[in-house]
């Protein structure tokens, strides 16, 4: 059986934030990899990307692009090859049956509906993508597509919660220039670190650029390991490989 976490937020449109189980991987990819950057072996890894496509939208057109940690959206008008994806970090449709797909392991993923326009959107918002603005060119690249910001629902899904994401004075600094108000996403931790909430950064970025509603879901991928892969935690325990797994949204024909 997949595990499969909605949010009420989007329950007019089909998807989906899954974790690691019902998949054919073992070993330290044991279950529902996605990950084509991993090690893992490709057939195991193709049938789990056909899995999360039937277990979500029967029939559909899995999309995804190669993730770079970058601000880049595109917008996605039929299905895109496995070795023709480009290199960005969102996706914006308004196509039925493609389901667009995001791939993370402790990185933030948004999903994003706008139910008058029958436009959605996807992003992969690592640190990196999140200060650049991955989320606010998913709300103009759907604008572009005849959506409205103040139509626009999002969910966050499965990340790294702030008392699993260590950081040092440099990074929080990289935050504060941009912003002194980012100080309110940094709790004090051990001497010259911080713990820093990515999740409440992402939901704060989408709030203030104008979305209509927000739902975070709360989910620790550091913490809940029976759930979902997590990069930091398979770092720490010096693996050699970390699984991905997927989100998932699309509009049914």
């Amino acid at each position: 059986m997949l595990d499969i976490t909605r949010s009420p937020l989007l329950e007019g449109v089909t998807h989906g934030f899954l974790g690691r189980a019902g998949g054919v991987s073992d070993g330290i990819y044991s279950g529902l990899n996605i990950g084509l950057g991993s090690d893992d072996d490709r057939d195991a890894i193709m049938e789990n990307r056909c899995r999360a496509t039937e277990g979500v939208l029967p029939g559909s057109e899995l999309v995804t692009v190669h993730q770079i940690h970058s601000a880049d959206v595109v917008t996605v008008t039929g299905p895109l090859p496995l070795d023709q994806r480009p290199q960005a970090d969102a996706m914006v449709t308004d196509r039925p049956n493609l389901l667009l797909g995001i791939l993370t392991a402790d990185c933030v993923p948004v999903l994003f509906h706008d139910a008058k326009a029958g436009v959605i959107g996807a992003a992969h918002a690592g640190w990196k993508g999140a200060l650049a603005g991955v989320t606010d060119n998913v709300l103009t690249a759907m604008e572009k597509l005849g959506a409205d910001r103040g139509d626009i629902a999002c969910a966050i899904g499965p990340c790294i919660a702030q008392p699993s994401y260590e950081v040092d004075a440099a990074f929080r600094t990289r935050f504060l220039d941009s912003d002194p108000a980012n100080e309110l996403f940094f709790a004090a931790g051990k001497p010259g670190h911080f713990q820093f909430d990515i999740e409440s950064y992402v939901a704060a970025r989408l709030q203030d650029a104008g979305a209509v509603g927000v739902d975070k879901l709360g989910l620790d991928t550091y913490v809940h390991e029976d759930r979902y892969y997590s990069y930091r935690r398979s770092c720490h325990r010096g693996e050699p490989g970390y699984g991905r797994q997927i989100s998932l949204i699309g509009m049914a024909e």
